[in-house]
């Protein structure tokens, strides 16, 4: 029988190639997004589902899990992977942005988690992975309601991880440095006009200047690492933090 996976935030950028590479390996995948549009081109490209969803709210999560178990009879995998963006020195930082990062970074991850986890118990082979950042082990300015939900989201991952152990339930984090994402086209943008600068530069000069490895990460890199930590292989890799960092922390 068919492995079950809900990916959030899977309209595209790194949900997207998750997606696609679970379903490329054999698991039905539900997609799920607030841009119904896109997600429901990549829902019909895997042969997966597809529901819609704000994920800042709580009764939206609960739906969401319920949803699938609903359409595919199980639910093996769960990758919370869904994020937002917002530059601000804190003083500046409006509470509604904060509220609102927090809701669909930290928050939703836990209330899918619970609504999830009896579902995830009954598989035997339970994965959940957490989509974190480098910036959940290292912080940068003007990120701060970012860089909280990413720090939060590595200790809900530990200590889902001791619970679920037990249960054959493995929960990990995967760290990655900056992703070539339509967020983070966004911010090469916005930066090189506030900078002044030439995007390579942006890209180069700021954000790989703390990087080892001076190349931004693609999508796939980020799936490729996912789908071996929901493999049967990686049934003893639990509690960990996956740095894709390109060796930022390193130093």
């Amino acid at each position: 029988m068919k492995r079950v996976a809900l990916v959030t935030g899977s309209a595209g950028g790194i949900g997207e190639a998750i997606a696609r590479k679970l379903a490329a390996e054999g698991t039905a995948v539900m997609i799920t997004d607030v841009d119904e549009a896109r997600g429901r081109r990549v829902a019909s490209e895997v042969n997966g589902g597809f529901v819609a969803g704000d994920l800042a709210d709580g009764e939206t999560c609960e739906m969401i899990v319920a949803e699938t178990v609903w359409l595919f009879g199980r639910l093996d995998i769960l990758v919370n992977n869904a994020g937002i963006q917002h530059i601000d020195p804190i003083p500046d930082f409006p509470e509604h942005a904060w509220n609102r990062l927090i809701a669909v970074m930290l928050t939703a991850p836990f209330l899918l988690t619970k609504y999830a986890w009896n579902h995830l118990i009954q598989s035997e082979q339970g994965r959940i992975v957490n989509i974190s950042s480098a910036h959940g082990v290292t912080a940068s300015p003007f990120k701060v309601a970012y860089v909280t939900a990413k720090h939060g989201l590595i200790g809900m991952t530990r200590s889902a991880a001791l619970e679920g152990a037990p249960h054959g339930l493995t929960v990990n984090a995967v760290c990655p440095a900056y992703v070539r994402t339509p967020m983070v086209e966004d911010q090469i943008a916005d930066q090189a006009l506030t900078r002044g600068i030439s995007k390579e530069e942006v890209i180069h000069k700021v954000m790989l200047e703390p990087a080892a490895i001076k190349k931004l990460l693609e999508p796939s890199d980020v799936a490729d690492l996912v789908a071996f930590l929901c493999s049967p292989s990686a049934w003893g890799i639990t509690g960990s933090v996956q740095l894709m960092d390109l060796g930022w922390t390193a130093k």
